[in-house]
């Protein structure tokens, strides 16, 4: 398809408004990034992407609607300058984008995160002129884009570990102007060959502080790392290294979360009936709901989050009304059964599971709550841990 003429001046449109309504809502983002994303054409890097339809197939699942110039121009830019995340890869098959295909079901395994986020990401890094920045996940390149515009191209590193999705990036960089040190590599080892860096930024989310980014950062660097964990609890932290190659740093507010970095993705666990088999007959009460950690509320996503440093190869799944944990690194599961208002636990296996979970839940009403923000994250000889003065540490898995 030969593109409108119009495009340019279209989508310079789009992006005015678009950064214009963040300055308007009150999104945290410096104005110097502002700025920068008034220069940066975003339809670029995403020449395809999928959408979810209003309703799902007859089997439950999440129909995918592929959207592109050729099918729709006016939705495809659009929605290329609206402030939403949109899925480019879908169980880790590249698309045809020339002639994309609806699809049924899928796990999304790449995006260009919301604009929004983005910019609040190379914000919140306390990224300056003259800084040389690693990227964790160049994606679609268009945060990479944005950091090239700002800083620019040569002081910009960006690794991917999904060839494809690498290739996709360079070509649309490439095309805007932009020239950054680009390199097919597993983010969890961060990029020795262009080290040191003043700032380390990761787009995809991590179990722990990788080791290599302390090492790879300058004394008096920083690292932004979005953190996650099998629970699929999240937080962010931004880390100062100090001279000696320890690091710490304040959890960052909000309720944010990134695609995980793929060699820290949950496994499979296999079919919970198989763990339930095993589990004690008669049931204990449990002391605390299991909506304390899954209501849709900041505080659960929070709470999910420590709780998971707790138990931290635990994954959670509910079936018929059924709340499953299951452990496939130490054998361990639990189940919740609701009764009426209470809720059945049965555990299993060497740790117990629900129990710990308890104690976290425990401590932190004993601490009153507190937000994310006034907890720390410290990184050195004795491993990772989560500091809070009202709190017993909470330590989690080594990067």
């Amino acid at each position: 398809m030969t593109m409108p003429v119009d495009l340019d001046n279209d989508a310079a449109a789009l992006r005015e408004a678009m950064t214009k309504s963040f300055a308007e809502t009150g999104v945290p983002v410096a104005p110097a990034w502002r700025a920068t994303a008034e220069r940066v054409p975003r339809h670029v890097f995403v020449p395809g992407f999928y959408l979810p339809a209003d309703e799902r197939d007859e089997q439950g699942l999440t129909v995918w609607e592929p959207v592109t110039a050729d099918i729709d121009y006016g939705r495809w830019l659009a929605t290329a300058y609206s402030d939403a995340t949109l899925i480019t890869q879908l169980d880790g098959e590249e698309v045809d984008w020339r002639n994309p295909a609806v699809r049924h079901g899928g796990a999304p395994t790449s995006s260009s995160t919301l604009p929004s986020l983005v910019l609040r990401m190379w914000s919140d890094a306390d990224v300056a002129e003259g800084h040389t920045v690693l990227e964790i996940g160049t994606g679609t390149g268009y945060s990479t884009a944005l950091a090239c515009e700002r800083l620019g191209s040569s002081h910009v590193t960006s690794v991917e570990v999904d060839s494809d999705r690498l290739d996709a990036a360079a070509g649309a960089l490439y095309a805007c102007g932009y020239t950054p040190t680009l390199a097919r590599a597993d983010g969890l080892y961060g990029y020795w060959p262009e080290a040191w860096f003043d700032r380390i930024v990761a787009a995809c989310s991590f179990r722990a502080v990788p080791a290599a980014f302390l090492r790879q950062a300058r004394p008096g660097g920083k690292i932004l790392l979005p953190l996650s964990g099998w629970l699929y609890g999240n937080a962010r932290v931004l880390l100062t290294v100090a001279e000696d190659g320890t690091a710490e740093g304040a959890l960052l507010p909000g309720t944010i979360s990134f695609m995980s970095a793929r060699t820290h993705a949950a496994p499979a666990y296999g079919n919970p009936a198989d763990w339930a088999a095993g589990l004690p007959e008669v049931p204990r009460a449990a002391r605390h709901l299991p909506e304390r950690l899954t209501a849709a509320s900041e505080e659960a996503f929070h709470l999910r989050f420590l709780a998971q440093s707790a138990v931290p190869d635990t994954q959670m799944v509910a079936i018929d009304g059924v709340l499953h944990l299951v452990d496939i690194v130490s054998g361990s599961a639990a189940t919740l059964t609701p009764d009426g208002g209470a809720w059945g636990v049965r555990e299993g296996g060497r740790l117990r599971l629900w129990a710990r979970i308890e104690q976290v839940i425990d401590a932190f009403d004993a601490a009153g709550r507190p937000s994310p923000e006034t907890f720390t994250l410290r990184v050195d000889g004795d491993g990772q841990r989560l500091l809070h003065p009202l709190m017993p540490q909470l330590p989690l898995p080594q990067g």
